[in-house]
């Protein structure tokens, strides 16, 4: 992804964020038979308070991305969406598509069968808690011996990314009367190829770029 100056993301704090509220995940390896890709969920480590996250594979997709002895880059996908050049006024301009976007890579830890237990609850508890009666992964007809061979055709692992490129494409290079107006297209859902998270994605960072050009006055 190429990076551009005015769009950089940086802020651990809200990479973090994106990354927690977009769990579903590409996962990119490079292999002697060519480039792989597979979709998993993955959270952020409880444990730590940085980007290091965790997840798990499929057996065998851990054999074919060679997973833990090659870099592994995990695409991370925020919301989204098509902007009309409709809405920029009566000058000339093209479409565009703005995003948020984050590729984490690094060589990931192979998890112990007992760590990738803890981060399988973890992620049926992630979910599950959103439903009207939530089951989890230890709940009954589920029996210890059901869940262990669940665990086994599973590998877990943790990935504390040595690069990260970090990319919100937000309309920052618009004026603010422009970017209101993208805002509240988008609100109006004038747009069918937008994420509904995206308008307020926008308003979040235009908020932050307003305050810090307030401060500097």
């Amino acid at each position: 992804m190429r990076q551009n100056p005015s769009f950089a993301f940086t802020d651990t704090a809200e990479l973090r964020r994106v990354i927690d509220a977009n769990p579903w995940m590409t996962l990119v390896s490079s292999t002697d038979d060519g480039l792989v890709a597979s979709h998993y969920a993955v959270l952020l480590d409880a444990d730590r308070d940085d980007l290091t996250v965790v997840g798990h594979v499929g057996r065998p997709d851990d054999m074919i991305h060679g997973l833990g002895t090659r870099e592994l880059l995990l695409v991370v996908q925020g919301p989204h969406g098509y902007i009309s050049p409709g809405w920029y006024g009566d000058v000339a301009s093209v479409p565009t598509w703005n995003f948020v976007s984050i590729h984490l890579s690094g060589v990931p830890e192979i998890l112990s069968p007992e760590e990738n237990l803890v981060v399988l609850e973890r992620l049926v508890d992630r979910f599950e808690s959103a439903m009207p009666s939530p089951r989890g992964m230890w709940t009954a007809p589920n029996d210890p011996d059901f869940v262990h061979k669940l665990e086994r055709g599973t590998i877990g692992f943790r990935l504390t990314p040595t690069r990260v490129v970090a990319k919100r494409k937000l309309s920052q290079n618009k004026s603010d009367e422009v970017v209101d107006t993208i805002i509240e297209q988008l609100e109006s859902s004038r747009s069918p190829y937008a994420d509904p998270r995206l308008p307020a994605e926008m308003r979040r960072a235009h908020d932050a770029m307003r305050t810090a050009r307030a401060e500097q006055a």
